[in-house]
């Protein structure tokens, strides 16, 4: 089975469960997860400064985009969203901010009237595992900078079998909002 062959709508309710429960140790074994008793990465928001700019590729039988603003006020912001059929299927909205002496990735997801799917006051969250000047592992999900141009984001993810399995997301680098 393809991941074309997955319906968008499946994969996705699969992405927001593979967070919460999934096996510490049970994730592939290049995104990588925080044991029980581990204490986040040390970093701050400009060691991962490399993931801003605008990414585009395809996945779920459509387009995708993801839009990372530079840091600024120890924190970036960045939008998801993926169209099939010239229509919004749906958006996430995503940050990365220090906290304590790391980061954590939050995100949330909407339909295309901005219905949200997670709980009012209940994100996504993705503490920091590990991070270098080409990758950010946070716990369930790798961004990585496959070169200048490419970036690929992995996300951890169970089968419905109960196995493990992933999501790989390969995004070019897309022109800048007015078209450049």
């Amino acid at each position: 089975m393809q991941l074309t062959d997955i319906p968008w709508f499946l994969m996705i309710a699969g992405m927001c469960l593979a967070h919460d429960g999934f096996a510490r140790d049970g994730n592939p074994p290049d995104i990588l997860s925080l044991t029980t008793d581990a204490k986040p990465a040390e970093a701050t928001i400009e060691d991962v400064a490399w993931i801003s700019g605008i990414w585009q590729g395809e996945a779920f039988g459509g387009l995708t985009e993801e839009i990372w603003a530079p840091p600024q006020g120890h924190a970036m912001v960045g939008m998801f969203r993926l169209v099939t059929n010239d229509q919004v299927k749906f958006y996430e909205l995503l940050t990365i901010a220090e906290e304590g002496n790391s980061l954590v990735l939050r995100l949330k997801h909407f339909d295309p009237g901005l219905q949200g799917w997670e709980e009012k006051d209940e994100p996504v969250t993705f503490p920091l595992v590990e991070v270098s000047s080409k990758a950010a592992f946070f716990d369930g999900m790798t961004f990585r900078k496959l070169s200048a141009d490419t970036l690929q984001i992995s996300v951890a993810q169970r089968g419905k079998d109960g196995t493990p399995g992933r999501l790989d997301f390969e995004f070019t680098r897309g022109k800048d909002l007015t078209g450049e």
